[in-house]
């Protein structure tokens, strides 16, 4: 099954950009996944095709009006019905890699890029549209979202990358940070490759990796450190259940 996406936007010349080339744009030339843009602004009603308003109750810049929306959208659901409907928002709930994972085994996804202030609120309230943001910080608007949602859901697609394990131990995978890397040569400005690594002892090497990963991780993002320690300690409800029933 193709893994078809379908991007609303006002500046449709940014597609595929970046997901043209690598891997990606490979995937997308053999038929893996297909990519189609909507201009929002064939949705527009009046002869000069506006898109957006001044904010309600004053203020900078303009908002983009729902009716433009909802009409854009509702023409990529009739031709996608089963992908879900994602709009980029500094607003929206952080994308992480197990909403990735979930997306990439769907059918697809149709992804709304904002512009100018924003999105009219009642599109959310209108439309089935999640929000979705991909960090805490400001874009110009939200095809370059699109590109990175899109990226990180092509790349875990059956064949994209290759071996089926090119994936597994990356960062964010485990809930853990990946452990450095090393390659030749051996001695570089006098900065060697851990000892470790050259033993071929892959047992001490697989616990190696386990530490750094732990200590990155511990250092670098002590919130996800957080979450991964309480995951370890807080077993699935089923498995609390089933300790507790095989004591019985």
């Amino acid at each position: 099954m193709t893994f078809a996406a379908t991007v609303l936007t006002l500046y449709p010349d940014m597609f595929p950009g970046p997901l043209g080339a690598s891997l990606a744009g490979r995937a997308l030339a053999e038929g893996v996944w297909s990519l189609s843009t909507v201009q929002i602004r064939d949705f527009a009603i009046d002869r000069h095709r506006t898109v957006d308003d001044t904010p309600a109750g004053g203020g900078a810049g303009m908002v983009l009006r729902p009716d433009v929306l909802a009409a854009a959208v509702d023409h990529a659901r009739a031709r996608q019905p089963h992908a879900p409907v994602l709009a980029m928002s500094p607003r929206g709930k952080p994308l992480t890699q197990a909403r990735v994972r979930a997306l990439a085994a769907g059918p697809g996804v149709t992804i709304l890029c904002g512009r100018f202030e924003g999105f009219d609120e009642r599109i959310f309230e209108g439309r089935d549209v999640e929000p979705v943001s991909i960090g805490d910080y400001i874009l110009s608007g939200g095809e370059v979202g699109a590109l990175v949602l899109l990226d990180a859901c092509i790349r875990l697609l059956p064949g994209v990358m290759g071996a089926a394990s090119s994936g597994i131990e990356e960062s964010f995978e485990s809930g853990l940070l990946e452990y450095p890397h090393y390659t030749r040569p051996v001695d570089w400005e006098g900065r060697t490759i851990p000892e470790v690594l050259r033993s071929g002892d892959h047992a001490k090497i697989a616990a190696w990796r386990k530490h750094q990963a732990e200590t990155e991780t511990r250092l670098r993002r002590p919130d996800l450190w957080e979450r991964y320690r309480s995951a370890r300690v807080d077993p699935p409800s089923g498995a609390r259940q089933k300790s507790r029933d095989d004591t019985k």
